[in-house]
């Protein structure tokens, strides 16, 4: 992202919105009276689970990851890009100690983590898989045109621009937010940013404890 002051003030803005948005699920659950819902730190829960809509992206070798590849297991879903300067590693970094610190549940219930990129203009997806592999070897990178990641970003919730720039370029903006999906492909759960791996890895136990499922 750029560092002058118009570009600072558009990322304090989707940071205010994401905050904002985060205050007003958490604000909305509590109204509802769901006593039952499971105690985070950070996250917001989702009372009833929101179904993902169908979408097509493509994997490192070619291969097409949709709707059908969510199933089955929890993922943390985060929107990124090889060149993002600070919240991309940093929350790549956090999500990598929060899966080790995960390593004691059972397989099935460990989240997978699956980054969305950004920036189809430079970044391939074997540029994407290459990239999040220096965090863990684990992690999914998946990319695909702009309108098919502009899809998921807002049936997520999430925000994803392209400003141009007064040389002709452009640079990215995206929610910094984490995403957290349901083995049944429904978005389950918010994480605001800033990240910190205890908090994740906390509110994940809680969140899967309570539903009771893999």
């Amino acid at each position: 992202m750029s560092d002058s002051p118009p570009a600072a003030a558009r990322t304090l803005a989707l940071l205010a919105a994401g905050l904002a948005a985060a205050l007003a699920g958490a604000w909305a659950i509590r109204e509802a009276g769901l006593t039952n819902a499971p105690r985070t730190e950070a996250a917001t829960v989702l009372a009833a689970p929101r179904p993902l809509p169908p979408f097509e992206l493509v994997r490192a070798d070619g291969r097409p990851f949709d709707r059908n590849a969510l199933l089955g297991r929890y993922t943390f879903v985060f929107f990124g890009y090889v060149n993002c300067p600070d919240l991309c590693p940093a929350t790549l970094t956090e999500l990598a100690l929060a899966r080790r610190s995960l390593a004691d549940l059972p397989a099935a219930r460990r989240p997978a983590v699956v980054m969305v990129g950004v920036d189809p203009r430079r970044d391939t997806p074997p540029s994407l898989a290459r990239y999040v592999a220096r965090f863990d070897p684990g992690f999914t990178a998946v990319g695909g045109d702009e309108a098919a990641v502009r899809r998921l970003a807002a049936a997520l919730g999430a925000v994803v621009d392209r400003p141009p720039v007064a040389d002709g370029g452009y640079r990215l903006e995206h929610t910094a937010a984490l995403f957290l999906v349901d083995p049944e492909a429904a978005l389950a759960a918010r994480f605001p940013s800033p990240h910190a791996a205890r908090t994740l890895a906390e509110d994940y136990r809680s969140i899967i404890a309570g539903r009771g499922r893999t």
